[in-house]
């Protein structure tokens, strides 16, 4: 990845910048902004400074990484509320605990005979150094929503939560499991990107999930949401 292809997409990113804009923040041309995108011209290093501080990156994320990771398999970013709602939750410790805690909750589904349970997925913090550095073990949390007003005969151990009504920076994932180990954490990245680029401040709260999937299939393809919470 290009340094001008990543100028480009954090462009984009804060909210459409156009080359215009950008070249007036850097008191530059505009001329000079589209050579720096089409790599025929670097800036200086106290330009590469500003950028980075203009779009909260690091200098090595601007020069060297590939933050250009939106294609076809990711929707527009958008900021939306997500309603308040309760639900049950499963946590998994292993080297695998994706399937593990997805599986335990879609058994609590059917075994609550809820059609078309709505699963979010999370990953679970909750771990020694021990477990990652020696073991290669982390966590993930499944959790089944809960429908409003209905009463349910909960399995044992099964403890009701609730989120409040929270507003989330979201991005919808299209085939998600054909490249799930580069695509998911991409969109992660993609939409830190957005918000870091915005000024849009992250919210960490223990009263909320602060970032979570939901996967979902829509005329036989299959769908992720991923959303990560926001002030």
């Amino acid at each position: 990845m290009s340094f001008g292809q990543n100028l480009q997409f954090l462009r984009k990113m804060r909210n459409g910048m156009t080359q215009e804009e950008l070249a007036e923040r850097m008191n530059v041309s505009r001329q000079t902004v589209s050579k720096w995108e089409l790599d025929s011209a670097y800036p200086e290093i106290e330009k590469i400074i500003d950028l980075c501080n203009l779009f909260s990156c690091s200098m090595d994320q601007l020069i060297r990484e590939d933050m250009n990771v939106i294609n076809e398999a990711y929707s527009d970013i958008r900021c939306e509320w997500v309603e308040a709602f309760s639900y049950i939750r499963y946590a998994v410790i292993s080297t695998e605990p994706e399937n593990d805690a997805k599986n335990h909750v879609i058994g609590w589904a059917e075994n609550l005979k809820v059609e078309n349970p709505q699963i979010i997925g999370w990953d679970f913090p909750v771990l020694s150094q021990e477990q990652i550095n020696v073991y290669n073990m982390h966590g993930y949390a499944a959790a089944l929503i809960l429908e409003d007003g209905k009463e349910y005969s909960l399995p044992e151990n099964a403890e009701v939560l609730s989120q409040k009504r929270q507003r989330y920076a979201a991005i919808t994932i299209r085939a998600p499991f054909k490249a799930p180990f580069y695509i998911i954490p991409n969109a992660y990245k993609t939409l830190i990107s957005y918000i870091d680029a915005n000024g849009i401040p992250h919210k960490d709260s223990r009263d909320i999930i602060c970032c979570f999937e939901k996967e979902y299939k829509l005329d036989g393809t299959d769908y992720m949401d991923v959303y990560i919470a926001i002030e």
